[in-house]
């Protein structure tokens, strides 16, 4: 993964991206301490953080972060649901990282107070990886309240 959160080249808002490299073909990345950087570097102490990944094949959902059996837990049940093998059409051969990410979503919101994300004691924020290894992009968008 590289380090470091940067502002897209010529705006003026705060509009952040970073990237990810994932390392499995499927997996749960927490990218929480990535996510907190941008609104530290943005210096939001009261607003709204909008987070989106601009993939077909990946997701990004907001769950337990404290014990990592979890995030296998979701994985190996999505897996159960949507197989890799099935009757599928797309001919690219990778339609159930496509189900899965719709299922997920591609965006989240979360409030920020006192300069923090908003999360519960255990709730972290993930990067769905559906089709990887492949290195992904995450926009982060800061609105001041």
């Amino acid at each position: 993964m590289r380090r470091g959160v940067k502002m897209l080249k010529g705006r003026q808002d705060m509009f952040y991206n970073f990237e990810v490299k994932t390392n499995r073909q499927t997996e749960l990345i927490d990218i929480t301490r990535q996510v907190q950087a941008v609104i530290d570097k943005a210096g939001t102490k009261e607003g709204v953080c909008y987070v989106f990944v601009p993939h077909t094949t990946a997701a990004i959902t907001i769950n337990e972060n404290a014990d990592p059996s979890v995030s296998r837990d979701i994985l190996t049940t999505l897996n159960q649901v949507i197989p890799f093998q099935g009757p599928y059409q797309h001919m690219e051969g990778n339609s159930p990282a496509h189900i899965k990410a719709s299922l997920l979503g591609c965006s989240l919101t979360v409030l920020i107070d006192a300069g923090k994300l908003v999360l519960g004691t255990w709730q972290g924020i993930f990067l769905c990886e559906f089709d990887g290894p492949r290195d992904r992009e995450v926009y982060v968008k800061v609105l001041k309240c």
